[in-house]
């Protein structure tokens, strides 16, 4: 049986996805997020006047920020303490137990060009094969990826994004990939 919080969440996944409501900026005073009457609200930044310059995505707040961040747009601290190397990891991993939909490609490098490993693995992400078992009914509840996605990274409403890899595309990847 689903909980509440996933069917809350079911609920909006579904209004996001039948109405345009990341089609305009809205002003901060009618975002439905700041108080109109918040006297220091005339010293934020305006979304549209900041994020309008950057690379134009159109989801969410409507900028793709890994081509941000690779045009140089914005120079993100990789980490808190400045003796942290990070490893930028270009390995594509594949969740293949999608029923009917396309396969999930989750690519570690434009996630590993923001973070360090260990802000999903071990916590979020057992390292290894096979060592996580999760769906979309946990992701909705803010779990696994949903710990971004949804959040500060694109929503989940862009099912494409990640269930990009049609099943012929998959077959040849694993055979090509896979020890004679």
């Amino acid at each position: 049986m689903l909980s509440v919080r996933s069917w809350r969440k079911c609920f909006w996944l579904l209004l996001a996805m039948t109405t345009n409501s990341f089609a305009d900026w809205k002003p901060l005073t009618a975002d439905s997020v700041h108080d109109p009457a918040a006297p220091a609200l005339n010293l934020l930044q305006i979304p549209e006047d900041a994020l309008s310059a950057l690379p134009p995505d159109s989801a969410g707040n409507k900028v793709n920020w890994v081509e941000a961040l690779r045009q140089g747009h914005i120079n993100p601290r990789t980490n808190i303490f400045p003796e942290t190397k990070i490893e930028v990891l270009d390995l594509d991993i594949y969740f293949d137990q999608t029923a009917d939909l396309r396969v999930v490609r989750f690519p570690h490098r434009p996630h590993t060009e923001w973070l360090d490993c260990v802000n999903c693995h071990d916590q979020i992400f057992k390292r290894g094969r096979g060592e996580n078992e999760f769906g979309m009914f946990s992701i909705l509840e803010g779990e696994f990826c949903g710990q971004c996605h949804g959040a500060v990274a694109f929503p989940l409403t862009e099912c494409d994004r990640c269930h990009s890899v049609p099943r012929e595309e998959y077959e040849k990847i694993q055979k090509a990939t896979t020890p004679q």
